[in-house]
């Protein structure tokens, strides 16, 4: 299972805005949001491109999530007014951090960015030299700890600021692998099911060499409270997606921990340029987008979205289960992408239809939509970044389509 999201919120009152219809009324509230929706210019439909329904996940081929009207509202205002970059993040910084309970908090460029700027922090501290070093890590530590279940290919981000990986699989190995070089200890949480040294343990490992340690919980919300969890625990840096459940801009991620290793990640950061991360730029834009999006999704109703979720999942499950030999099967991955995932399985011999092929049906109808594959006979599909009803459209066209395949 991997990725997330979708449900728009209540529309509130907005300023009154220029444009007219018909009467020459001033449009405001509802209305004038309603209007934004269709653009004089229909750039999808203008470029041939294809939209779809997701019901598969937020990947980023896929484009993530949807941004929700607040946050949209936030990046138009803010575009129209000029402000100091590092004042945007130093404010915004504030903010995240006491919501999540960090000491300090800066926007990134997406996860991956937040990593490599969290690694250059612990590398470099706040001597410019050696920002301007990297990845020539002369004169500085140069090995990160990660056990061997968690050494997959997300571990490129700490690798580009020239460090190497020294792997691990027991809390006896990482006593023995410490030494002058250990520059940090890295934990990917997705693999966590599957490594043998478990977070308290890795933090508690860390603060006995005095290691810091870092944490990537890319697709790890929800729940809402692993936000705040994992610097709670102790972890030094944690980094996370902006773009997935929380529905901030794709391109959007959060570090947030330490406040001396958040203050020396930022000297690699735009915009400041001679730095390993000067391409990693974020605009203002987003970085206040981001802050909506994040206090918007901590304020929401979760039980009641869950419950939403699960009410979505069963409908669809009602309705293929009509079809003669059709299966469904619900399940919640236990770590990362934490919703509910419906599995659709068929007998072949009743129902002449591979995965590829009914994916690919789903693809090029109308609408066209996106699921993901749950094995050779059947497919999986998500329903939390579904739009409102869509779950009737998905449950539709894949009924349609396996009845049609019948023998």
């Amino acid at each position: 299972m991997i990725s997330r999201r979708k449900l728009l919120k209540r529309l509130g009152a907005l300023p009154l805005v220029g444009g007219v219809i018909g009467s020459g009324i001033p449009l405001s509230g509802t209305m004038a949001a309603n209007a934004e929706t269709s653009p004089k210019r229909d750039i999808v439909k203008e470029l041939g491109l294809r939209s779809f329904i997701n019901a598969a996940g937020t990947y980023t081929a896929m484009t993530a999530s949807l941004m929700p009207k607040e946050v949209m509202e936030t990046i138009n205002f803010s575009s129209r007014h000029y402000i100091m970059l590092d004042e945007v993040q130093d404010k915004v910084g504030e903010k995240i951090a006491a919501l999540c309970h960090a000491e300090a908090a800066t926007v990134t460029a997406g996860c991956w960015s937040a990593m490599v700027l969290g690694t250059a922090g612990v590398l470099t501290g706040t001597d410019r030299d050696k920002i301007r070093k990297l990845p020539n890590l002369e004169g500085m530590k140069s090995e990160v700890i990660v056990q061997k279940s968690h050494n997959v290919g997300y571990v490129h981000a700490i690798t580009n600021t020239g460090v190497s990986v020294i792997e691990v699989e027991t809390a006896a190995d990482v006593d023995r692998a410490i030494n002058g070089k250990t520059a940090m200890m890295w934990f990917l949480n997705y693999q966590a099911p599957d490594g043998k040294i478990k977070h308290e343990e890795w933090v508690a490992l860390g603060k006995k060499h005095g290691i810091p340690t870092m944490i990537d919980m890319a697709a790890d919300v929800p729940p809402v409270e692993n936000l705040w969890k994992y610097n709670d625990m102790g972890f030094d840096l944690v980094c996370i997606s902006g773009g997935k459940a929380m529905r901030g801009p794709q391109s959007a991620g959060i570090l947030m921990g330490r406040k001396d290793l958040i203050e020396a990640a930022r000297l690699s950061a735009p915009p400041r340029g001679g730095t390993i991360g000067r391409g990693m730029k974020v605009n203002k834009e987003e970085i206040l987008g981001m802050y909506v999006a994040l206090d918007e999704y901590i304020k929401k109703d979760h039980d009641k979205e869950w419950q939403e979720w699960e009410d979505k999942v069963a409908y669809v499950a009602s309705v293929v289960e009509k079809i003669d030999s059709v299966t469904t099967e619900v399940s919640v991955p236990e770590i990362a992408n934490h919703t509910p995932y419906l599995k659709i399985a068929w007998d072949p011999d009743k129902i002449q239809l591979s995965r590829a092929q009914l994916q690919e049906k789903l693809r090029q109808g109308n609408p066209s939509i996106e699921v993901i594959s749950g094995g050779d006979h059947a497919i999986s599909m998500t329903v939390f970044m579904l739009r409102p009803k869509e779950e009737k459209i998905v449950a539709k066209r894949i009924a349609e389509e396996l009845n049609i395949a019948k023998v």
